[in-house]
């Protein structure tokens, strides 16, 4: 029996087990008591298609004639229109939930029921499926009472049931602490030109507000009036696809997303849990050709809202995955186009690539509604931040000024020796902007498309547009930064191996377990990893070149690069990285990605630390499993995540420090350094900031854990008491720069140290272990701070810190945190949540 025929009895049963009834019974209410439908609606406007709709225009309600009893349909809710604020997370062109539903008449009630596709019995006895379906609920999300009928066709009033809110608006707002809202019905009304019907699928969309007497900032803000806040909802009734999809089964060497469900049919010997990759519908017109034309091609469709240039790049970028495609022995089979006029483009059959506008930048996304019977994807929906652009042009601005920039006069006396006035960058930051622009399109896709993140591809040539790319600033032979190779263009090496393993159609009589496992083993042969964000997303990650927003294949190394990038963006930072005519106040957002251009790339290096390389290995699959970061790796990390304290290489220039003015009237001051001397720029608080960055990577608990592990396992591999007495020295017992503005910056990190050591060595989320190191090497830097002969203010001031911590009642772990950095990356924005 196939998947999909195993499926479709579930259903039924489950479907017979929830109404408690065969289908057809109407015993309650004597049909002759009921009008027929065509009495009913006459009058209103019929809109005919999948699920035909009657629009009553006098009593302002929406029919559904139903008559599919038991075939079931795909209901998916998205969010036509969005409330413009990235914390909150209403955006406009959001998926929402998906679910499967199957209508049941019972006497003169009408029931929508979900079956429970998350437990299956894939097996040809009725029984055993039948005992699966009783044991797991299944939930009837409607019940609409019969108004009409004929013959076996009933209408129901669907109002209320469109007129709700289905996205879960309230909740979202509250959970972001916006205040309780409530769904007005007496403003809320069906949007009838978004409303329609296709022999297909069937769409109404409604216009739905809600209401607080207390409505949270960033509602207000956003909103027209917080007090009132109006969406656009909108609901898809689809029919399932047909026959001829065959699910294929998750490969962990590969980075699919998907389904999974437990199958009890399943025998003694074999996992009950199925894993299913998600993917388009995509077959050769001729299977047996190497390369052939599809049947159907995957055609994307891009919002006509975009402006250009920034159009043109996002149909650029999407467009690389006809590459992928064109590897995997399709011809043309991947389209990216404009959405035609008339085009609605929350229908179910249109794959979209929507550019959302925010008040603050945030995150772009690219999300699925796939079968939840099988996995396959029947619409790719893509939002794309349109903030995320400009952040990366002011990154760009920062790192090379726009051509034509003029620079005062260099105070040489307060940086180092460089030759400051005779830098020149090559590189425009709109083009720089552009070609992350047409990355960012092209990743996104490439989710919708089914593939997760890979965050080592980074290390292999640039090999995914699945990664996070930082910019690759190169250095020029005498000394300029680089930008015309920022970010790479086209689909990579690992982006053409998942496609092919994942889209491969292979000519009948194959063996498609077979054929797969020679795709992966041909990418492990040509050195193709993948990684993805349970290595690599936590700062304590175990894996060497799991990164985000990093480059190149060795990261130790590359963050003596980024060092050395910043200092020359630094040195060349000026009036020109504003445009003529904006307050130079604006300078200090555009600095504050500079200042801390080398964060990501200190997060990498730091992995090397206590670091293990492993792969999702099979058994049988020639992989090395796991191994440890040699000692001598360990050790350079070490050295090279620490150079990152450096008091001269925090100091922020004093020419910089004179040329940036407090927030000008009415602008607001962006992303910008927290501190103590507000309204000025505070230093101290930016090297502060900084400072914790790095001391957050090698303080970070997991981290400690594995460096106390691995030392009592081999002697010859750094413990955390090396590593921690390496902090030390290179901060509290470094020696005292002879500039007394830059030795106030090396008391500020050494302060950041202590405070840091004292919360984590107080915390009883680190193991007994490394405590025990911590205390120990706080006592000693208590010992050598009473010990000093003439302490100044600062030592006194740490070592009286210190005893009172350690006096302190168990429990208690007070420990002065350093400011925040500011977001300042290529993502997230403003104070988020």
């Amino acid at each position: 029996m196939s998947p999909r025929r195993i499926c479709s009895t579930l259903a039924v049963h489950l479907a017979l087990i929830g109404a408690g009834l065969a289908t057809g019974a109407h015993a309650q209410r004597p049909p002759d008591e009921l009008p027929t439908i065509e009495s009913k609606t006459e009058g209103m406007q019929e809109l005919a298609g999948y699920i035909d709709l009657y629009w009553s225009e006098r009593e302002g309600k929406l029919y559904l004639e139903l008559d599919r009893w038991g075939e079931e349909l795909l209901h998916q809710i998205s969010l036509t229109t969005g409330l413009g604020s990235n914390p909150v997370g209403l955006d406009r062109g959001q998926l929402g939930s998906t679910a499967i539903l199957a209508a049941q008449r019972v006497g003169p009630r009408v029931l929508l029921m979900e079956p429970n596709y998350r437990y299956r019995a894939r097996s040809q006895d009725v029984a055993e499926v039948r005992a699966v379906a009783e044991a797991f609920a299944p939930s009837v999300h409607w019940g609409f009472e019969v108004v009409a009928q004929t013959g076996d066709r009933a209408l129901v009033d669907a109002t209320d049931f469109f007129l709700r809110d289905a996205h879960g608006i309230a909740r979202t707002l509250e959970r972001a602490r916006q205040g309780t809202f409530r769904l007005e019905r007496s403003r809320s009304v069906f949007h009838l030109p978004r409303t329609k019907a296709f022999p297909e699928n069937t769409e109404i969309e409604v216009v739905l507000t809600f209401t607080s007497g207390q409505p949270g900032g960033l509602v207000s803000s956003t909103a027209a009036s917080g007090e009132a806040v109006t969406f656009r909802v909108h609901h898809s009734l689809v029919r399932l696809p047909g026959d001829g999809y065959e699910p294929r089964r998750a490969d962990p060497r590969v980075g699919a997303f998907g389904m999974s469900f437990m199958d009890y049919a399943a025998p003694i010997d074999q996992d009950p849990a199925v894993r299913w990759v998600a993917r388009h519908r995509l077959e050769k017109r001729d299977p047996t050709a190497e390369r052939s034309e599809p049947v159907e091609p995957i055609v994307y469709y891009l919002d006509p809202g975009v402006p250009e240039p920034v159009r043109s790049a996002l149909l650029d970028g999407a467009r690389w995955w006809n590459q992928a495609f064109e590897a995997a022995g399709f011809v043309d089979a991947f389209r990216v186009e404009v959405l035609p006029d008339g085009a609605d483009p929350m229908d179910l059959r249109y794959n979209m690539i929507h550019w959302t506008h925010r008040s603050t930048r945030g995150w772009s996304y690219g999300s699925t509604v796939a079968d939840p019977r099988t996995g396959e994807i029947l619409k790719g929906n893509v939002n794309l931040g349109s903030l995320r652009l400009r952040q990366d042009h002011l990154i760009a601005r920062g790192l090379v000024p726009p051509a034509g920039a003029q620079f005062g006069v260099c105070d040489l006396s307060a940086g180092p020796a460089f030759d400051y006035l005779a830098i020149v960058a090559d590189g425009d930051p709109v083009e720089m902007a552009l070609a992350r622009v047409r990355q960012l399109s092209a990743h996104e896709v490439g989710h919708t498309l089914g593939l997760a993140h890979n965050y080592i591809a980074s290390t292999y040539g640039r090999a995914s547009v699945m990664d996070y790319p930082a910019p690759l600033v190169r250095l020029t032979g005498d000394g300029r930064l680089d930008l015309s190779d920022a970010y790479a263009v086209g689909a990579g090496e690992y982006d053409k191996f998942a496609i092919r393993w994942l889209y491969a159609d292979f000519p009948p009589g194959a063996s498609e377990p077979e054929a797969l496992e020679a795709i992966v083993q041909d990418g492990l042969s040509r050195g193709i990893r993948f990684l993805t964000d349970q290595d690599a997303r936590p700062a304590g990650g175990a894996h060497p070149l799991a990164g985000l927003w990093d480059n190149g294949s060795d990261p130790v190394a590359m963050l003596g690069h980024e060092m050395e990038v910043r200092r020359i963006g630094l040195d060349a930072f000026g009036e020109g990285s504003v445009p003529e005519g904006e307050p130079l106040a604006s300078l200090e957002k555009v600095l504050v990605p500079l200042y801390l251009h080398h964060r990501y790339q200190v997060e990498a290096a730091a992995k090397s630390i206590g670091g293990m390389d492993y792969a999702f290995a099979l058994r049988g699959d020639g992989q090395t499993p796991l191994r440890r970061v040699p000692a001598d790796r360990q050790r350079a990390a070490v050295d090279a995540v620490l150079a990152t304290l450096d008091a001269a290489a925090l100091a922020l220039p004093e020419r910089v420090l004179q040329l940036i003015p407090p927030r000008a009237f009415r602008v607001p001051s962006g992303e910008t350094f927290d501190g103590h001397t507000s309204p000025t720029l505070d230093p101290f608080a930016a090297a502060a900031s900084a400072a914790d960055l790095t001391l957050g990577f090698v303080l970070q608990p997991e981290r400690m854990a594995r460096l106390v592990e691995q030392h009592s396992r081999d002697a010859s591999l750094p413990g955390l008491d090396e590593v921690v007495d390496r902090l030390m020295e290179v901060t509290w017992r470094a020696a005292a720069p002879g500039d007394a503005y830059v030795a106030e910056v090396q008391r500020t990190v050494q302060r950041v140290v202590v405070d840091g050591m004292m919360q984590h060595a107080g915390s009883t989320s680190n193991s007994p272990a490394v405590r025990a190191v911590l205390n120990a090497e706080l006592l000693q830097l208590a010992e050598w701070l009473a010990g000093r002969t003439s302490p100044t203010p600062h030592q006194m001031l740490a070592l009286e810190d210190i005893k009172r911590w350690r006096a302190r009642p168990w429990g208690e772990n007070e420990a002065t945190p350093a400011p925040a950095a500011p977001p300042g990356s290529p993502i997230g924005g403003g104070r988020r949540r």
